[in-house]
């Protein structure tokens, strides 16, 4: 069964008519103060929540050139690499470029260390009663979160 085109074009009319016909709906009261509230707090935001667009002008420079400078040494590498250098000597020669980090390194490996050693000098009992009174906070938030909402929502 096909319907026809005057058929279509009767029921497009009612639909319009029906719809034409109904009343306006008007916007919540509050609406006007919520979005501007919220184009306010967007606006409010530091640039690094926002889009690489809003950044200034000399941090995305930095970023370009950081990811640019990335980029350019996988590529020398594996351009390396594919010539017959061994990944020993590429390693040799960034070593060379960034002894330092030897030292940020030693630092870490220093501050991991001393952490690790406190870490095993807290009695075994105190973390499982700290894990048991963190369980017990998350249950009561959970609680607490729950029968607020059971009220405020049987309110509407």
């Amino acid at each position: 069964m096909n319907p026809s085109p005057d058929r279509d074009a009767k029921l497009e009319r009612l639909i319009h008519r029906t719809l034409r016909d109904l009343p306006r709906r008007l916007a919540p009261g509050t609406l006007e103060a919520r979005v501007l509230a919220e184009l306010e707090r967007r606006a409010a935001l530091p640039w690094w929540h926002k889009s690489y667009a809003h950044w200034p002008v000399a941090v995305r420079g930095a970023f370009l050139a950081g990811t640019a400078a990335i980029a350019a040494a996988f590529v020398m590498a594996l351009f390396a690499m594919l010539h017959g250098v061994a990944p020993a000597q590429l390693a040799a020669a960034a070593a060379d470029r960034f002894a330092w980090l030897a030292g940020v390194r030693g630092l870490l490996s220093a501050g991991a260390g001393a952490a690790g050693a406190i870490w095993r000098s807290i009695p075994p009992l105190w973390l499982y009663g700290a894990f048991a009174f963190i369980a017990a906070c998350y249950a009561t938030l959970l609680g607490v979160g729950a029968a607020a909402y059971r009220t405020l929502h049987a309110q509407h």
